[in-house]
């Protein structure tokens, strides 16, 4: 049996003598999963696959064909679809995924105050503090889980490697996971980026808010391909929704 076992793990991944590479196990995939999932250190431009979702979101992917993943994950902010998003966009976006009035407006002030220069088409600072979705990927920090690429891109092994390292075997993250991941995740002299890290899984947790504690996969990755955020806005809206206006 252990010789089995031995021929279907590709490559090493832990050591006795160092404890945390055997405490956070990275995906390391068996002939299956790379038959399912062929390629996963490639990120890919504008689909989101993970080993239990091979095909990423096709028909949401097919309509957004044109964006990136980063893309897509802000595109239901842009309600007149015009690549800018203002202040109040996003104010109606968390607004309508049920964030009330306080923290929809603490999400404003967060996002628009770190993300609108990065992002901006000019050395200039916008006036408005608008977001510009072509620029998004310049928006991306240091200590998140590294699936989404410089580019904006999703890199399906960084996706599988977070929940392998930090789910403890289950389908998805509890709060307590979620602060032993952020730990774990944190480069030094990056205040930034333990920041936006923190803010951007509390908002998920709180959007997704699992009646069991658990956030499943499968949601957190529609969350990285924006394609939840329609589903949610709809449900609670009582009527089919593309946008947050």
């Amino acid at each position: 049996m252990a010789d089995v076992q031995k021929q279907n793990i590709a490559v090493q991944t832990a050591i006795p003598e160092v404890r945390v590479t055997i405490e956070r196990p990275p995906f390391n995939p068996q002939p299956a999963q790379r038959k399912h999932l062929p390629n996963a250190g490639t990120a890919r431009a504008n689909r989101a696959p993970t080993t239990t979702a091979p095909d990423g979101s096709p028909e949401w992917t097919e309509r957004h064909s044109n964006q990136t993943v980063l893309q897509q994950h802000c595109d239901f902010f842009d309600t007149d679809s015009d690549g800018i998003i203002w202040p109040l966009d996003t104010y109606r976006g968390f607004y309508a995924l049920g964030f009330g009035f306080f923290l929809s407006l603490l999400a404003v002030l967060i996002i628009h105050s770190n993300f609108s220069y990065p992002t901006c088409p000019t050395i200039f600072p916008d006036p408005f503090f608008r977001l510009y979705i072509a620029n998004m990927h310049k928006a991306k920090h240091g200590s998140d889980t590294g699936t989404y690429d410089n580019e904006g891109r999703f890199i399906p092994q960084k996706f599988e490697d977070f929940f392998n390292k930090y789910s403890n075997g289950k389908d998805g993250l509890t709060l307590t996971d979620l602060w032993e991941a952020l730990k774990g995740q944190r480069v030094i002299m990056d205040p930034v980026g333990w920041g936006g890290a923190f803010f951007e899984w509390i908002a998920t947790y709180i959007l997704l808010w699992p009646e069991d504690g658990v956030m499943r996969r499968e949601d957190v990755r529609r969350v990285y391909d924006g394609s939840i955020f329609v589903d949610i806005a709809s449900k609670r809206a009582g009527t089919a929704k593309t946008k947050a206006a």
